[in-house]
């Protein structure tokens, strides 16, 4: 099917009135463009760790919805003109104008996965369920990831950094703590490796269930790799689950704002000497990060690890 996108050209002060003038239609989506920055309220507790470069306010947007293209758009189209009119009256709408423009109907869930490729980090193979072992790579230790909708193809350069490290400090038997488990790859990863046992959390009830779904694939049983959904920062009765002094090593490839305010709570379920591995660190973020793990007399700093633009640090815990 053929979707018409009908883009508005208006003002920044009119969009409000036209989002709520557009429900009242019946159109239930829409996409606003402008270049207002966010506040910090509406960045809080988004985990954005770099904010887009955006040019200079000038008080411009446009205001998109869609429509199938059927004979009875036409008088839902008439509607929305007729609503723009009526608020000329009552806000500047700038130009007002409307461009009708037509785009597929895409599985943009499953788009993606044309460029998710077999890979390999060290010695590790890590394939989309999906795809066939390629022949070079059949004597590879493998990993099978279908993310679903939760971070963790394994491809990107955080995800590497952890696996690299993981390689490095990981010890057979080792019980294992990741924070963030997004697809579990890095909590798989590390069982694959050898670890014993793997107690994952993230707070998206999805992540969890693409995680469960990969161990599966991966043949862990359901007890040495235990999921819980929540906040192990706040969630008491999450972090009486996961259990303090218990874990050799600590995995959180998240962001690193989150790194920061995760970092006193991952000390305590760590036994004296575990090793934490995080990632998700843009350099520019580097000294924010290596500042907070000083600051706490708890940890010791082992390593520093850079691909590219990001940043791996691991440390002891003392």
């Amino acid at each position: 099917m053929k979707w018409k996108k009908y883009t508005i050209d208006t003002t920044t002060a009119a969009v409000d009135l036209i989002s709520s003038m557009l429900e009242e239609q019946g159109i239930e989506g829409i996409e606003i463009e402008d270049n207002v920055p966010l506040t910090e309220a509406e960045t809080k507790g988004m985990f954005i760790d770099i904010l887009p470069e955006l040019p200079p306010d000038e008080g411009k947007a446009k205001v998109s919805f869609y429509l199938e293209g059927e004979e009875s758009d036409a008088a839902v189209l008439d509607g929305v003109k007729d609503g723009l009119e009526e608020l000329r009256m009552f806000v500047e709408l700038g130009d007002g104008s409307i461009v009708c423009t037509e785009t597929e109907d895409k599985d943009w869930i499953n788009n993606w996965k044309q460029y998710f490729k077999p890979f390999t980090v060290g010695d590790i193979l890590i394939k989309p369920t999906w795809e066939a072992i390629p022949q070079e790579h059949g004597d590879k230790l493998m990993i099978e990831i279908d993310p679903g909708t939760a971070f963790g193809t394994g491809s990107h350069e955080t995800t590497q950094l952890c696996i690299r490290q993981l390689q490095k400090y990981l010890k057979p038997g080792d019980k294992v703590l990741d924070i963030g488990t997004g697809s579990g790859i890095l909590a798989i990863t590390a069982l694959k490796l050898g670890a014993g046992y793997a107690f994952g959390t993230d707070l998206d009830e999805n992540a969890v269930s693409a995680a469960r779904e990969n161990a599966g694939v991966n043949k862990i049983p359901e007890d040495q790799f235990v999921l819980e959904t929540g906040n192990i920062i706040e969630d008491e009765a999450l972090q009486e689950k996961a259990g303090h002094d218990a874990y050799d090593v600590a995995v959180a490839n998240i962001l690193a704002p989150v790194i920061i305010m995760l970092q006193g709570e991952a000390a305590r379920h760590l036994k004296q000497g575990g090793i934490f591995i995080t990632s998700g660190i843009i350099n520019t973020k580097e000294a924010d990060v290596r500042a907070a793990f000083e600051a706490n007399p708890e940890w010791e700093l082992l390593e520093t690890t850079y691909q590219n633009d990001w940043v791996s640090i691991t440390v002891k815990r003392k």
